[in-house]
């Protein structure tokens, strides 16, 4: 190396820039060479083995703010790193896509899956490798009806791609997203046919959801869809809810006792989704910040899949 006048020179430029924190410009005039040239003599330490560069996964900042989160609420934190320079369709893909692969290293044969509908799972399934298992159900959380669509293609080719990643067997559930009275929901659930899908999702291993938030920049499908009236609306704003779980509202406190229209509603009840072992929940954009510290507030979700903005806010408040 003594007899190597740019090894030489890497090295001292290595030393100065890596264990000194000096700048390049202040480098290249110690040296006498231009900036450009230090650059390369850098590019030349480490391509060399002069230089080698570690990466503490402790000292990141998305390792930090997910261990935060995860002490504050007690749950598993998967941060997805962004940029900053994403709109909301190219976060969502980005998200959901991390997500798909969480799924991959999840979900094991022998095991019941609740698969809720809606704008992010639709990505997620989308965004699915194939996983086989044997012996696996996927079961739909909630009805998808409504007065103007029927739901049925809607939801059915999210189950469907849930259940060809994971060779599983999809369980339908043919019921509308809201029944038009409580009455009507307590007849419906004890017909044997509905019985027998309420049982298999009581028997769910893990349950697979995003949140609902009227606010969302991508407007959440219960929103948009035709699910809710003007009034229904309106009526939810009042309540104070800020976001659902497959068509079930809850309050900043993460309850929905008091909210009527919970009563018609056909997704578990929260205290159902509670009792569920794992809760993956995947959220994207800020605009969905209200709904996720709510449901956190109300112990809804184990394990949580936010990008970085999000989480970063989430921390914040």
């Amino acid at each position: 190396m003594q007899t190597n006048p740019k090894a030489k020179d890497a090295l001292r430029a290595a030393q100065l820039y890596y264990l000194q924190d000096i700048k390049m410009e202040v480098i290249a005039r110690e040296l006498g060479v231009s900036r450009s040239t230090v650059s390369r003599l850098l590019a030349h330490a480490k391509r060399t083995g002069m230089v080698s560069v570690k990466i503490n996964p402790s000292a990141n900042l998305s390792a930090l703010v997910s261990n935060q989160l995860a002490e504050k609420y007690g749950i598993n934190v998967h941060l997805v790193p962004t940029d900053g320079s994403m709109d909301d369709t190219e976060l969502l893909q980005r998200v959901s896509a991390h997500a798909a692969y969480l799924l991959g290293t999840i979900v094991s044969s022998s095991m019941t899956i609740g698969v809720a509908w809606g704008q992010t799972m639709q990505a997620v399934s989308a965004a699915l490798a194939g996983h086989p298992t044997h012996d696996s159900v996927v079961v739909q959380l909630n009805g998808a009806a409504n007065p103007v669509s029927s739901g049925v293609r809607y939801a059915s080719e999210i189950l469907t791609r849930f259940g060809q990643a994971f060779t599983a067997r999809t369980e339908q559930f043919p019921v509308p997203a809201f029944f038009d009275k409580a009455s009507t929901r307590e007849a419906m659930w004890q017909e044997t046919s509905i019985h027998r899908v309420r049982n298999i999702q009581r028997e769910m291993n893990l349950a697979v959801f995003s949140l609902g938030a009227a606010n969302s920049n991508l407007a959440s499908q219960v929103y948009r869809g035709g699910y809710l009236s003007k009034a229904e609306t309106r009526q939810l704003s009042e309540m104070g809810v800020v976001g659902d779980v497959a068509t079930v509202f809850f309050d900043k406190s993460g309850d929905d006792a008091h909210i009527e229209i919970n009563a018609r509603a056909t997704g578990p009840t929260l205290a159902e989704l509670r009792k569920v072992p794992r809760r993956f929940c995947v959220v994207s954009g800020r605009g969905k910040l209200e709904a996720v510290r709510g449901a956190l507030n109300g112990q809804l979700i184990t394990e949580l899949v936010i990008d970085e903005g999000t989480a970063l806010a989430l921390l914040d408040g």
